[in-house]
């Protein structure tokens, strides 16, 4: 069942909100509502892609998952943009496995006709490369990050790509999703999280995280928070994730 006005106004996509008004509501009969929980898988590396996320109020952790089964996360989506930017450039098979990190609500739409919609509004299809170039530039940035900066910098920084996605201050991140992001062992996670919490930067039990001191976490934080955040306010006119 296609979204009405009503349910598209309350998704609080960036990407889909700079669309002009008649575009995005010729898109309404397309888009599905869809809610996503924890752990469940949008898209798996190597099999055909069926959908197109636009997350709302979610957040969704690109991963790549090794021959032994380690997954590592290489990138994240959230309501600064969509998933699939492969798809842009004629992709079909989907080189990473997405799934849905902080539960909440998108907007889908059939692969079929994203290809469609982005060959005929010149606009989305503007913003969606905008999108993926900002999505390009994290993964860059995150390739220097792991090599480069410590533990406890990448995790300021991954705590605050997360809170710029979610409504307020609290949030369920696992230890599972934190050991992926960082490329580190769960025993890490637990020690860099006590730290933290120790420092009054975050309060962390079971999986469930609430922020402190935002401005000490960008303090601890490395240089790439800033650097991928502004790129998207140059691609997209706006910060990722929450207005200022």
């Amino acid at each position: 069942m296609s979204v009405t006005l009503a349910q598209a106004q309350q998704c609080q996509n960036h990407l889909l909100s700079r669309l002009p008004d008649d575009q995005y509501q010729q898109l309404l009969p397309l888009f599905e509502l869809v809610p996503t929980k924890v752990k469940d898988v949008l898209c798996q590396q190597g099999q055909p892609f069926e959908y197109v996320y636009f997350p709302c109020d979610c957040a969704h952790s690109c991963t790549l998952c090794m021959e032994d089964g380690t997954m590592v996360e290489v990138g994240t989506i959230g309501n600064e943009s969509h998933t699939n930017v492969e798809v842009l450039v004629g992709a079909t098979h989907a080189t990473e496995t997405i799934i849905c990190q902080i539960a909440g609500h998108s907007l889908r739409m059939k692969v079929s006709d994203f290809r469609e919609a982005i060959s005929t509004l010149l606009p989305l299809r503007h913003l969606a490369e905008c999108c993926a170039q900002g999505y390009l530039a994290q993964v860059l940035q995150s390739v220097a990050c792991n090599r480069l900066h410590s533990v406890e910098m990448r995790f300021a920084r991954w705590l605050l790509v997360t809170h710029d996605r979610v409504q307020g201050n609290e949030f369920n991140l696992t230890h599972e999703f934190l050991a992926a992001m960082l490329g580190v062992h769960r025993p890490s996670v637990s020690l860099v999280a006590g730290m933290f919490q120790h420092a009054g930067l975050i309060k962390y039990s079971r999986g469930h995280m609430r922020i402190l001191n935002r401005e000490k976490l960008e303090e601890t934080a490395c240089e790439c928070y800033a650097t991928v955040r502004d790129q998207y306010q140059r691609l997209l006119g706006m910060p990722r994730g929450q207005e200022e």
